[in-house]
């Protein structure tokens, strides 16, 4: 305690000596200053050092504070970092919001916009880019709208036809029988033993003429049915190729545009049905991140068209390493993430093993170039965790640190490096 008292009158001296206000940030820096002269251990001091070999090279060059000094300089930068990712998914989520959600077609113009903003997700924030975003949000409820219409009119055709055919059947069926019954009563009506041969002549003629009548609406009906059954044939094949491709528009929708994975809304829809399983029948699963290393570097050495390349091998790597009873799903940029169901561990550390050693031992083909890709990833289990969501989170931290730490690896639930 003593040695504490006695930093503590050295720091405000030296601060007194230098003519600088004694700012909670001047005296944090000159205290650890003294503690670190005298050989005097401080936890603070301790942490603070700790704290700073976390930090890459990339966010101190690029950060706003020029040199870091103390541990508020050190929170400017952290709190950089969470804005950053904050922004990124804000822009991922504007891209999502754009795209129209029944028609299957993508538009050049929203397409290229998207990758714009996801490259460089800050533009948001500018007028200029506001404006375009909120044009393509009213363009996409225009071609919803529109392919609806479409696509129910035929629907609309049916049943008006149906309703038609089936009223002409109801009122002919009604009138025929109001003439028969008519006919019926007057042959009850009539007294045989008084009856002449003129009068049973007369009821013959009607009873020809109601029969004529009869056969001849009868057949109008048939006919109607019979020249109608083509057209409503005809409408009932359109009608199921429209839900064949509603089924195929709604499954289209499930999957990324670019790489084929399932979209970030697709994936959380199946993260509810792994954890019903998980609480039903106490299946556990893992969640993996994955993060292709330095992608911004293989977009500014070879181009947007390079780095969909490489996002589009990698997704279609994960995929078919990936069993069926499993999913992934591109979880935004370079991001992508997993759901893998498994009965001992041994079987996480096979998957994994396997996708890694795949992608070290190979490279990617883009064009005549050959390009060595490197991933990371954090991987945790849903067991460890009281619900989905925190599992997730905790896996992006466990990537996070691994993107920071060196890159080119795995961190495991329990701190271990593959």
């Amino acid at each position: 305690m003593e040695d504490v008292s006695n930093i503590t009158k050295q720091a405000l001296l030296n601060i007194s000596k230098s003519s600088k206000d004694a700012t909670p940030k001047i005296y944090e820096k000159e205290f650890c200053k003294v503690a670190n002269e005298i050989e005097f251990d401080v936890e603070e001091c301790k942490y603070f050092k700790y704290a700073l070999s976390k930090i890459s090279q990339s966010e101190l060059k690029n950060s706003h504070v020029d040199k870091i000094e103390s541990i508020y300089d050190l929170i400017d930068i952290l709190l950089q970092r969470v804005e950053k990712k904050n922004i990124q998914i804000m822009a991922d989520l504007m891209a999502k919001s754009m795209q129209p959600s029944i028609s299957i077609k993508l538009d050049e113009k929203l397409e290229a916009f998207s990758i714009k903003i996801g490259d460089s997700p800050s533009l948001i924030f500018e007028d200029d880019i506001q404006h375009e975003i909120e044009h393509f949000i009213e363009q996409r409820f225009e071609v919803d709208k529109k392919v609806l219409a479409r696509k129910t009119a035929d629907i609309a055709r049916l049943i008006t036809l149906m309703n038609k055919y089936l009223g002409d059947a109801i009122d002919t069926g009604k009138q025929g029988s109001s003439n028969i019954l008519s006919i019926k009563n007057k042959i009850s009506s009539l007294d045989m033993s008084r009856s002449t041969k003129q009068e049973l002549s007369t009821l013959q003629n009607k009873l020809v003429s109601a029969a004529s009548n009869l056969e001849s609406e009868i057949k109008t009906v048939n006919d109607n049915f019979t020249s109608g059954q083509n057209e409503i044939k005809e409408l009932e094949n359109r009608v199921k190729e429209l839900e064949e491709e509603l089924k195929k528009t709604k499954q289209t929708n499930k999957k990324d545009h670019l790489t084929g994975t399932l979209t970030r809304r697709a994936f959380e829809d199946e993260l509810i049905k792994f954890d019903e399983r998980f609480d039903r029948l106490n299946q556990d699963y893992a969640v993996v991140f994955f993060d292709i290393d330095h992608f911004k570097k293989i977009n500014d050495t070879y181009g947007h068209d390079g780095g969909d390349v490489i996002l589009k091998t990698f997704a279609s790597l994960l995929m078919k390493l990936t069993r069926d009873i499993d999913i992934v799903g591109r979880y935004g940029g370079e991001e992508f993430i997993s759901l893998v169901n498994y009965n001992n561990i041994d079987e996480l550390f096979i998957y994994i093993n396997r996708i890694k050693n795949i992608v070290n031992k190979n490279k990617f083909i883009y064009n005549e170039h050959k390009i060595q890709i490197t991933f990371s990833a954090g991987i945790e289990l849903r067991s460890n965790n009281n619900d989905p969501q925190s599992t997730i989170l905790k896996a992006d931290e466990l990537l996070y640190k691994a993107k920071h730490t060196g890159r080119n690896r795995i961190i495991l639930w329990d701190g271990k490096v593959i």
